[in-house]
């Protein structure tokens, strides 16, 4: 009998051994992950005055750990409590309209929201993609993890019409995709990241003259007409198993000759927000993070939807456009609960939003939707 035992438990040691080989193995060789900063990216990196320690660290103090124990609860949660958390039908959607992006060359600022934080803008004829995630999954894996939702016309690098910039706020997956990089990087000649991102592009294949780092109030001019800042914001960054801190996070101010836009990427709620709108003025629009929040394990890196508005409020937004949501179930409540609570805190605040449905080409603020689409599904 304690032969038999002895047997066993030396089989459970040998499988849980196995186990632990092979995910320390695919962290280190899976291209999906990436590559943490070396060389003149590291160096890069260690000369910010966001950076001690090893690591970045938020303006205010942010709590981001997550013991075991909050984990495995919230694992459970995530598996049990599914209800209402994603769409019940498909969602009609918008095919993008190439031609249309292509021919109008407006005053205004054009738009186009591809679900959650992916969208496209052009101001003064150039074309910035924001955050662009296309693939199947917002995971490491591609077997498993949020899945995107079901959506009549799904964009894809196929359907972009030229695009001069493409900006990164951040490498989570939600936000920075393998997939859609590699196939973007033959097709886009700049990318505008944070610091610490550029060794994820390369080792994926950009090449390392296509891409500007960026730390907190750097700025880059794409062209006579257009300058980029990147902002502070609230959040965390990391993609594998021991890179959290290793790469910066924040926002765009996007200033045009005319026309001006914020997009927030991911943040708690934090004072940062209103030394933006003192330092940049009004916004003509400003696309806000407003989904995947959760009170009880991560109040500190995502904000809830009165919260939200509050920061557009604090950024002086003529219009604020919620996004993070739509397109990923990333969170415990329900799919609906972002856009429903911020269009109504919105309107308790009297600030205008815009709420287009995805993939629709929208000229701003001419053409501002508050479409309301997502009350004809479950």
């Amino acid at each position: 009998m304690f032969k038999i035992l002895k047997m066993t438990l030396l089989t459970i040691v040998l499988a849980v051994l196995a186990i632990v080989i092979l995910v320390v193995v695919f962290f280190k060789t899976a291209p999906q992950i990436g590559e943490s900063p070396t060389g003149k990216r590291l160096d890069e990196v260690k000369v910010s005055p966001q950076h001690r320690d090893g690591k970045f660290y938020n303006s205010v103090p942010t709590d981001t750990e997550f013991p075991i124990s909050k984990y495995i609860e919230m694992m459970y949660k995530f598996a049990t409590n599914t209800k209402g958390r994603e769409p019940e039908e498909k969602i009609e959607t918008f095919a993008f309209d190439t031609q249309k992006w292509e021919t109008r060359n407006e005053d205004e600022i054009m738009l186009s929201w591809f679900g959650h934080s992916s969208m496209m803008v052009k101001m003064d004829g150039k074309t910035i993609l924001a955050d662009p995630v296309f693939g199947e999954r917002a995971s490491m894996f591609s077997f498993m993890g949020p899945k995107k939702f079901d959506y009549s016309h799904h964009m894809n690098v196929d359907q972009l019409p030229e695009v001069d910039l493409v900006i990164i706020s951040h490498d989570h997956y939600d936000h920075l995709d393998y997939s859609t990089i590699s196939q973007l990087k033959d097709r886009v000649k700049l990318f505008y990241v944070p610091l610490g991102v550029a060794s994820h592009l390369e080792s994926w294949g950009v090449p390392a003259e296509n891409i500007k780092t960026f730390d907190w109030w750097d700025e880059s001019n794409l062209d006579d007409n257009i300058k980029l800042t990147f902002a502070p914001t609230r959040h965390f960054s990391g993609r594998g198993l021991t890179d959290k801190f290793t790469t910066l996070w924040g926002s765009w101010v996007i200033e045009g000759q005319s026309q001006k836009v914020y997009f927030s990427g991911d943040s708690g709620y934090f004072p940062g927000f209103k030394e933006i709108g003192d330092k940049f003025g009004e916004f003509d629009l400003a696309l806000i993070e407003c989904g995947a929040y959760n009170k009880e394990n991560w109040p500190d890196i995502h904000m809830m939807p009165e919260q939200s508005v509050q920061a557009a409020i604090d950024v002086n937004a003529k219009i604020a456009m919620p996004i993070h949501w739509g397109k990923f179930n990333l969170g415990l409540h329900l799919w609906k609960d972002p856009i429903q609570r911020f269009v109504k805190a919105a309107s308790n605040n009297n600030l205008p939003t815009h709420t287009p449905i995805v993939g629709d080409v929208l000229i701003i603020p001419t053409e501002t939707k508050n479409a309301h689409w997502w009350k004809y599904y479950k």
